[in-house]
C-alpha cells in the first residue's frame, strides 16, 4: 500500500489519518477530541515547515518544530508533549517510521498550586446556578467527577438502589451517589425521558454511542438507559459513524455558565470546573484521612 497523504490540495478538508487503514493502525482507537487535536498539531507541523511532506522530513525538522513552540510560542509543558504526541503517532501509525532519539528544547513545567474552595463559598456558587448546570456542580462537588465525566453519564450509570454512579472514562470506577442529589437526578431524568420521548416522535431518538458499540448492538442507541443525563438541546450527525442523534451538553456551554455564576457569588478566587474536583478530594481528607470508600483519584 502507498504511504498515505496527510494532505491533498492546500485550503481543502484533510484526510483523517486515524482512520486510514495504514499498517499497524488498524486496531488503534483514538478519541474525537484527541482525534481533532492530533489533527490540528499535524497541520501545524506541516505548514511551519512550508508545506513539506512528513516523509521528506525527520528529527531535525520534529526537533526545530518542538523547540520553535517552546522558545518563540512560549507553551506550556503539557502543551510542548501534546504535539509531541500527535507528531510521533503520525509518524509511528501513518507513515509507518519511528522517530528516535529526538533532542529539543523543553518547556517549563509550572508548579501551581490548585485552587480549593471551602463549603461556604461552594454554597454561594451553588446559590447562583439552577437546573442542570446546579446540578453539574453539585455532582462534581458531591461525587468528585471530572466535567467530562458528569456530562458523559447516561441513565444507566445512575443505580439509586445502591447509591453509586458509574463512572465511564479512561479511568472507569464506581463513585458514590449523595442521597441529597437523588431527587434531582431523578427530576433530571425525567427531563432526559421528554427529549427523548420527543425525538422518537420525530423519527430520531438514537445517542451518541462510541464506533465499536454502535457497529455491535446498534439498537442500544434508542433505548432510554443509553440516553445522556445531560442531553444537548439540538441534534447533531456522529462526527464518524455519520447517523444523526443527540450528544450531551458541551463543556463550554457550561464553562460560560460556571463563570457567571462565580461573578455573581462574589467569590474571589479563580475557579473552574476541577475546582470542586479538587475541593471533594480536601473535604474527603478532612472527614476520611485514611481514604474514601469510592474511588478518590485526582
Amino acid at each position: 500500500m502507498d504511504t498515505p497523504y496527510i494532505y491533498s490540495t492546500w485550503g481543502s478538508q484533510y484526510v483523517t489519518f486515524y482512520r486510514i487503514n495504514s499498517s499497524g493502525y488498524s486496531h488503534k482507537t483514538v478519541h474525537l477530541k484527541t482525534e481533532k487535536s492530533y489533527l490540528y498539531w499535524a497541520r501545524y507541523f506541516i505548514r511551519f515547515h512550508h508545506l513539506k511532506h512528513p516523509n521528506e522530513m525527520g528529527n531535525k525538522e520534529v526537533e526545530t518544530f518542538l523547540s520553535h513552540l517552546a522558545v518563540s510560542r512560549g507553551v506550556s509543558a503539557a502543551t510542548q508533549n501534546q504535539a509531541l504526541c500527535a507528531i510521533v503517532f503520525m509518524y509511528k501509525h501513518v507513515l509507518d517510521r519511528e522517530l528516535k532519539n529526538l533532542k529539543f528544547g523543553y518547556a517549563k513545567k509550572p508548579r501551581n498550586l490548585p485552587t480549593v474552595l471551602n463549603a461556604e463559598e461552594v454554597q454561594k456558587i451553588l446559590k447562583c446556578m439552577l437546573g442542570k448546570y446546579w446540578l453539574i456542580t453539585a455532582i462534581l462537588y458531591g461525587c468528585g467527577l471530572r466535567v467530562h465525566e458528569a456530562l458523559r453519564l447516561r441513565v444507566k450509570d445512575i443505580d439509586f438502589i445502591n447509591q453509586s454512579i458509574f463512572v465511564f472514562s479512561g479511568k472507569d470506577r464506581y463513585t458514590l451517589l449523595p442521597q441529597s442529589l437523588a431527587d434531582s437526578i431523578k427530576n433530571q431524568m425525567a427531563i432526559a425521558k421528554k427529549c427523548h420521548d420527543k425525538d422518537m416522535c420525530e423519527g430520531f431518538g438514537m445517542a451518541s454511542l462510541p464506533p465499536s458499540l454502535i457497529r455491535k448492538c446498534g439498537n442500544a442507541a434508542k433505548q432510554m438507559s443509553w440516553q445522556f443525563l445531560f442531553p444537548s438541546s439540538v441534534r447533531c450527525t456522529h462526527p464518524i459513524d455519520g447517523y444523526i442523534c443527540r450528544h450531551h451538553i458541551h463543556e463550554t456551554s457550561y464553562a460560560k455558565y460556571l463563570r457567571q455564576a462565580v461573578s455573581k457569588s462574589g467569590v474571589m478566587k479563580r475557579v473552574t470546573a476541577h475546582t470542586f474536583r479538587h475541593s471533594f478530594i480536601k473535604y474527603v481528607l478532612a472527614f476520611y484521612p485514611s481514604g474514601h470508600p469510592a474511588d478518590v483519584q485526582i
